[in-house]
């Protein structure tokens, strides 16, 4: 070790005293820093440069009608860029936009489609269409500005989608907020429908109990109708007979009215004529008695008493034949609808009784007349007493026949006519009554055809009604059951406050629903900041590389002293200086740039030990291993630039890099001063410091102990090289 510190002390001398050696190595103190400083000075804010980034937009919007109003979203897209200057937008043609994107003059293009506003407007219709943006990009002109124009173009659309949406929902929730006012007015007929639910819930068992009586009620009155339809012939046929016989029934006794009047003076002459030939009987009979006879007059008186006789019997027998055709007269207008008189129908029995009777009498007289020449011949006395009893009957003859032409004339005859008279009134109206049934009866049919067509369609309803009953049932009872499911659940008066809202603040809600509170747990100010960890630990890296490029890894041939010694003394002259670029591009981080660092110290301290770390890996790699060992620190430069997740996160590197990022100085490098930039993680911290010492003393011990043999081989491969002409 003394040995190495005597290469060390000399190594510092020689570089105090050579005025050139020590502007080399000053500059190779600086060179890292500036390629530190200027890559992260180019970098520092590159995205709030985006105003300077050439896009087009091109606006061929034809607007839609919308309700009667008129909707351009292009122009008013086109109003809201005009004052945006996230980019620098250019307004132009189709044509033009295309013909610069493809030179490379724009870095995009955003076309607005002439449907634009026409697709938009479509929400309101049945079949809504989402809207096109047609968005074109150059990638061959830059790697990054695709993305950044991208992401403009996604901002546009994103813009537009939210104040689409703040309109829409503002003139919804306006609805709402009318919804709410109506709801709050009909409240009562709400809670009234409600409470109609919940009783027809109850009545529905009754209401299938009537329907289902109704249904029965309208099969009956169905068969009762086309029973009467039916009936309705015979009933015509009916009507008709019955005119028919009210027809030849009056024409009967008007006929028989006329014969009564024709009648009744021959009646009266008949009983006249009776009474007369039976006063005279009565008469010739006294004068008999009074009178001597022979028999020769007798039997002219007998003879001439028989054919008085005779001719009396048959005036009574016509008269009698006569009273039973007036009592068949009597019931004939009974049996036609005139009222019944059983006063008359006594007086016309006791009449033709009476005149059977008077008939009788005659009969009996006549027969005693026919006697009397037996009775004078035989017996005399016996004769004397038949002349008192012929004249006692002539006698009773002649009273009872002047009494019943008295009752015929002041009863019988008046009788009989009036009731005729009214007989015929009476049928009169019946005719009438049939007159008018019988125009009515196609008024009839026409009304039980009417009925029956009802019916049939009522009972058609009852029965659709009977059918779509459990349905109705169901749904009903559904309702009911979701209507207290919902009192439950919910207040109609909470849906009324939230439908009233304030329509321009939802509109703003929805135009921004979700706002996003960042909470940075270790703020970055920019970009620059956020790559300076990465720029630094790659401008230490670059240091090494520098510096055992131009500087040797031996010492003089002319100091005797081992491999090992050599090693370790040249190793603390290349780690002076490598501290020293650590100090200058941490310090110019800070100082120069202004580059954020939450804790100075450590960044530079940090610095110190990446230094340290990284020199101790390429100065071994060099001192072991010659010229291959400067191509095995550049091969480790270019792996890890590429998969140490400096700029990208391991986890969207290839797998290759994700395979080999934890075996990477750099990985824990990096992290270790991004510690420092943004916020020190103490457990993070110390885990990175670990794995970088650990490298470190892994390299450390290698040299130690491989340096003296492998140098023996590549002394003997350096030789060989040289002899090429082309290695030194």
């Amino acid at each position: 070790m003394k040995n190495s510190w005597k290469i060390f002390k000399t190594d510092i001398q020689n570089i105090s005293k050579n005025w050139v050696a020590a502007i080399l190595i000053g500059g190779l103190v600086f060179l890292p820093s500036l390629y530190a400083w200027l890559n992260i000075y180019a970098s520092w804010d590159p995205y709030s440069q985006t105003d300077q980034l050439p896009v087009a937009v091109v606006n061929e919007d034809v607007g839609a009608e919308v309700r009667g109003e008129q909707l351009n979203v292009g122009n008013e897209l086109i109003d809201t860029l005009k004052n945006n200057e996230d980019m620098k937008w250019s307004f132009t043609s189709r044509k033009m936009a295309m013909e610069k994107v493809e030179y490379g003059d724009y870095f995009a293009v955003i076309i607005i489609p002439k449907n634009f506003s026409e697709k938009l407007a479509s929400v309101v219709s049945d079949n809504p269409q989402k809207a096109d943006i047609e968005y074109y990009v150059n990638e061959k002109i830059n790697s990054i500005a695709p993305k950044i124009t991208e992401k403009g173009a996604t901002v546009i659309v994103q813009k537009v989608s939210s104040q689409f949406i703040s309109s829409v929902n503002g003139v919804i929730f306006d609805l709402f907020n009318d919804l709410g006012i109506e709801i709050e007015r009909d409240l009562p007929d709400i809670q009234n429908f409600e409470n109609y639910v919940f009783k027809m819930e109850q009545d529905l068992p009754a209401i299938h109990n009537l329907l289902t009586g109704a249904q029965k009620d309208a099969s009956s009155a169905q068969k009762i109708i086309t029973q009467a339809t039916s009936m309705l012939p015979r009933a015509e046929q009916i009507t008709t007979e019955g005119l028919g016989s009210i027809e030849r029934t009056i024409d009967f006794l008007t006929k028989a009215q006329n014969r009564l009047n024709e009648l009744a003076p021959q009646v009266e002459n008949d009983l006249e004529k009776v009474s007369k030939i039976s006063n005279n009987t009565n008469e010739f009979l006294q004068s008999v008695q009074n009178v001597q006879l022979d028999f020769t007059e007798l039997d002219r008186v007998k003879e001439d008493l028989d054919n008085k006789m005779t001719s009396n019997i048959q005036t009574v027998d016509a008269i009698s034949k006569d009273l039973n055709w007036l009592k068949e007269v009597s019931n004939s207008s009974n049996d036609s609808g005139a009222e019944a008189n059983n006063e008359e129908q006594t007086k016309l029995d006791d009449a033709i009784d009476k005149t059977n009777e008077l008939k009788a009498f005659l009969k009996e007289a006549q027969t005693n007349t026919r006697t009397i020449d037996t009775l004078v011949k035989d017996k005399e006395q016996q004769f004397q007493t038949t002349l008192n009893d012929l004249q006692q009957i002539a006698q009773n003859t002649s009273v009872q026949l002047d009494a019943f032409i008295n009752e015929y004339k002041n009863t019988i005859e008046p009788t009989v006519l009036s009731e005729v008279a009214k007989a015929k009134k009476t049928l009169g109206n019946a005719k009438e009554m049939l007159t008018s049934i019988q125009s009515t009866l196609p008024e009839v049919a026409s009304t039980l055809n009417s009925a029956d067509a009802h019916i049939k369609e009522g009972k058609t309803t009852l029965d659709q009604a009977l059918a779509q009953y459990p349905y109705i049932h169901d749904k009903v009872n559904q309702l009911a059951d979701r209507i207290r499911k919902v009192q439950g659940e919910t207040n109609i008066t909470e849906i009324i406050q939230l439908l009233r809202n304030d329509p321009q603040a939802e509109r703003s809600f929805f135009e921004e629903p979700i706002v996003l509170n960042e909470n940075k747990l270790f703020p970055i100010a920019n970009y620059g900041t956020g790559m300076t960890p990465f720029y630094t630990v790659l401008a230490i890296w670059v240091g090494c590389l520098l510096l055992i490029s131009l500087l040797a890894t031996d010492a003089n041939h002319e100091m005797n002293v081992s491999a090992r010694s050599v090693y370790f003394g040249r190793l603390f002259t290349f780690t002076a200086i490598g501290l020293l670029q650590a100090l200058i591009v941490t310090i110019g981080d800070i100082v120069l740039l202004g580059v954020d660092v939450k804790d100075s110290l450590w960044f530079i301290l940090f610095g110190f030990i990446i230094s340290f770390v990284f020199m101790s890996i390429v100065y071994t790699l060099v001192s072991v291993f010659g010229d291959v060992g400067k191509a095995l620190a550049i091969i480790m430069l270019v792996l890890q630039i590429a998969g140490a997740g400096g700029t990208y996160p391991v986890v969207l590197l290839p797998e290759f890099f994700q395979t080999i990022n934890p075996a990477l100085p750099f990985t824990y490098a990096v992290d270790l001063m991004r510690e420092a930039v943004g916020g020190i993680v103490w457990q993070r911290a110390i885990r990175d410091a670990s794995f970088l010492l650990l490298f470190s003393l892994v390299f450390l011990l290698f040299g130690t102990f491989l340096k003296e043999k492998i140098n023996r081989k590549t002394k003997l491969m350096l030789k060989k090289s040289r002899e090429s002409g082309l290695f030194h």
